[in-house]
């Protein structure tokens, strides 16, 4: 600035200078000098204001901005301090200089505020960590309270719903819901609420050494809360997984499928004569083993409860037995004293020590599964078709060509009841639930009727349920682990199987999938922990389905 005033401007000493040297000047001259010299003068005062006020501008300018930049790093990161009102920016630059030699934990003190939902109203109450008074909030909506929201519309909404009759509920109550939702479906940030993490700085070093955190290392249980073990009717939420046998399916229709009790190894047998076993964790599913019996396609193959070995058989005289730890396979039969054409169907016992073989004319073959050798028989009136055990293998429940349902005494090895299943003519497939207190009679009208066991030896003979979603025979009857959802399926019909569920004895009305992807179903098995389903259809694919309300396979 200084360089521009001096190449420009005409300083009063000059002026003067030249109004000395040159007396016979115009007066006029040395006037119109002093009036450029005023101007100049004007010129030098003026510019540095302007230029003072741009300065003030951009100072202004990049302040705004840097508190932009702050806000976004805020929002982007989250702020390390909590937010302060009332500063000016020399003041936050202050401290700012000062953060870089201490540093100041602001949130020690600070009264925190965490949401709790009361188990028992559902209603949401802001307790206080410091004080121990709740505290007011700063606006509550008043459109809340005289607002009702129908959760039953929306298919997401349904999960929130405590009982299955209430559909309106207030504003109030779908946002505590929420809330108390959103904390069931991530209960990982417990140790982040003040109360723990009072209870964790204010404990001393020998309780922190002697009970509650060795007590984690000392359990088996899950250390994320799972929830509700309740399965509500109506929609089941599944995904569909790569096929359990993607990397060998079969060339022929699946007759058995069925996991191991560790819940990651399947088996699958069909009419190709080869038993395969897969490691299941629903990405890639991987084949471990596969065996050939040359004289035999396989009709049903099962595991025994214990897991030490695999039964199989087919439409033949004989079975097979595979023992797992040695990798052998036996064969096994005729039996002696029998003249069995087939020995196709089977079931073992929960203790698996006995192996019941639907035979000939009504007979039912009890073989032991340590010794492969007869240990005894039952008789029906007519032929036998399908069985299953019951009361941790002491009963075994059978039923057939004359429409009654037989209860037998294993130890005894004799019958004790004998029922009419209402409706039936010809009994074709049982199921017991894992706790033994209903199973379920289907028969090959297509009609399943599920009995309370209790009543029924007691002479009740009036099903609790009659399910008629088949028209066709029914093949297959299978509970889950829990007892929760009950599955029915027929082979001779596209498509035909459903799920049940068990406590109100409705089906799910999202399954079967709209697209037919099943096929001709055959056999289906569940996981030891509910989480995952698979199924066996005739084109030799094993489909295998997430059940994602439950959390382990």
């Amino acid at each position: 600035m200084a360089t521009l005033i001096s190449q420009n401007a005409v300083s009063k000493d000059r002026g003067e200078k030249i109004k000395r040297k040159n007396p016979d000047l115009d007066e006029t001259l040395t006037l119109d000098v002093l009036q450029e010299t005023k101007n100049s003068e004007n010129m030098t005062t003026v510019k540095p204001k302007k230029k003072k006020k741009e300065r003030k501008e951009d100072k202004q300018a990049e302040t705004e901005q840097a508190i932009e930049m702050k806000k976004l790093e805020n929002v982007l990161f989250g702020s390390l301090y909590p937010v302060e009102f009332g500063k000016n920016i020399e003041e936050e630059e202050e401290e700012e200089e000062e953060s870089a030699l201490f540093f100041t934990d602001r949130s020690a003190n600070s009264v925190l505020s965490v949401y709790e939902e009361d188990a028992k109203t559902g209603e949401i109450e802001i307790v206080a960590t410091e004080d121990h008074a709740p505290r007011k909030p700063v606006w509550v909506d008043e459109e809340e309270e005289k607002t009702n929201i129908n959760i039953s519309n929306v298919n997401r909404l349904r999960k929130i719903r405590k009982e299955e009759d209430k559909k309106l509920i207030s504003g109030s109550e779908y946002v505590s819901r929420l809330r108390a939702h959103h904390m069931k479906l991530n209960p990982s940030t417990d140790w982040a609420r003040p109360d723990s993490r009072e209870r964790i700085y204010n404990s001393d070093d020998s309780d922190q050494e002697n009970g509650d955190f060795d007590g984690i290392l000392q359990t088996m249980e899950d250390l994320v809360v799972s929830g509700s073990s309740k399965l509500l009717p109506g929609l089941l939420e599944y995904s569909r997984l790569v096929d359990a046998n993607a990397q060998d399916p079969s060339s022929g229709p699946i007759n058995s499928v069925q996991f191991h009790r560790n819940g990651q190894l399947l088996l699958t047998g069909g009419l190709d004569k080869k038993l395969r076993f897969f490691q299941i964790d629903g990405k890639r599913n991987t084949k471990i083993q596969s065996i050939f019996v040359d004289d035999c396609p396989i009709r049903k193959a099962a595991f025994t409860p214990d897991g030490s070995q695999v039964i199989l058989s087919g439409r033949r005289k004989f079975f097979y037995s595979f023992d797992l730890v040695k990798a052998k396979m036996d064969k096994i039969g005729p039996l002696v004293g029998r003249e069995e054409k087939s020995l196709e169907t089977f079931e073992i016992s929960p203790d698996s020590k006995t192996i019941a073989f639907i035979g000939n004319e009504g007979y039912i073959l009890l073989v032991s599964s340590k010794t492969k050798e007869l240990i005894g028989t039952l008789k029906m009136n007519g032929t036998a078709r399908a069985l299953t055990f019951g009361n941790h293998g002491q009963e075994l429940v059978a039923t057939g060509g004359d429409g009654q349902i037989y209860h037998f005494d294993m130890r005894s090895m004799s019958c004790f009841h004998k029922g009419v299943d209402e409706g039936c003519l010809t009994g074709t497939a049982l199921g017991m639930s894992p706790n033994g207190n209903i199973f379920a009679a289907g028969s090959d009208s297509g009609i399943v009727n599920v009995y309370n066991k209790e009543e029924f030896l007691g002479g009740n003979r009036k099903p609790m349920k009659r399910i008629e979603n088949l028209t066709t025979k029914v093949d297959f009857i299978k509970f889950n682990s829990d007892g929760q959802i009950l599955a029915i399926c027929s082979s001779m019909k596209k498509n035909s199987m459903k799920l049940v569920h068990v406590p109100s004895f409705t089906v799910f009305s999202n399954w079967p999938p709209a697209n037919k992807a099943l096929q001709f179903p055959r056999c289906l098995d569940f996981s030891p922990g509910g989480g995952m389903m698979a199924m066996g259809n005739a084109a030799g694919h094993v489909l295998l389905y997430k059940l994602n309300h439950y959390q382990h396979a």
